[in-house]
């Protein structure tokens, strides 16, 4: 799941990821969009009991620092953050430190030149998307990173992750994003997350709702419970 508190009040922030902890979370996403959150990142990260997940959108600093923080892994586009020399700066930080990544690919916002050649979203635009942000990557002799391929439309999504699953062999992430409330949520969520757990793609889940994180786990358990899975 990820907090909803601002990552700059840590008390707040710790007591939330407590909560999803008990409630079964295995891991959870902090957003740190500027400085003073990757700083507050610190403190979070030796009261939590379970790996953060930084969630870095275009600043390459802020995965830089989010790394030296402390974090597990960097949810982060390569491909967003600027030249060469950067990714390199980000790839160094995250080696240093035992962090890993996550690419996050999203049908709300793919890059320009996908939306031209699609002409809109399509589980093709997300596939080529992810692959060509885990080029970069993999140009850095970096391999320690999963994928997701997030669209709200549950089968744009479904179709993305079978077509990526096909393509590479890299761990997957699942989810559905900005799903919707509690109930209706939880029902595009299971019938998008578990269509792509049923086929036996996917490594790592989170449940997308407009609701308590709390609320995220208990969902993310009852798909998994459904399928066997946990």
């Amino acid at each position: 799941t990820m907090t909803n508190t601002l990552t700059t009040d840590v008390k707040a922030t710790v007591a939330q990821i407590v909560r999803c902890a008990d409630a079964g979370a295995d891991l959870i996403r902090v957003s740190c969009p500027d400085e003073s959150s990757t700083a507050a990142l610190t403190h979070i990260v030796k009261q939590s009991p379970i790996p953060i997940i930084a969630d870095i959108h275009f600043h390459y600093k802020r995965g830089v620092e989010a790394a030296t923080a402390g974090a597990a892994c960097l949810r982060i586009n390569p491909g967003n953050i600027g030249n060469r020399s950067r990714v390199q700066e980000v790839v160094k930080a995250a080696k240093d430190n035992g962090c890993c990544m996550r690419i996050g690919v999203n049908g709300g916002s793919l890059e320009r030149h996908l939306l031209k050649k699609y002409r809109q979203p399509t589980p093709e635009a997300l596939v080529e998307s992810a692959l060509e942000h885990a080029k970069i990557l993999e140009d850095e002799q970096f391999f320690e990173f999963k994928i997701a391929v997030k669209a709200s439309d549950v089968f744009m999504a479904c179709a993305a992750y079978h077509q990526l699953a096909d393509a590479c062999d890299y761990p997957l992430h699942v989810g559905i994003t900005e799903s919707g409330g509690l109930v209706g949520g939880s029902i595009r969520s299971a019938i998008g997350v578990g269509n792509v757990l049923w086929a036996g793609v996917g490594d790592t889940i989170r449940i997308s709702l407009s609701a308590d994180p709390v609320e995220e786990v208990k969902t993310g358990f009852a798909i998994l419970n459904a399928l066997g899975l946990r």
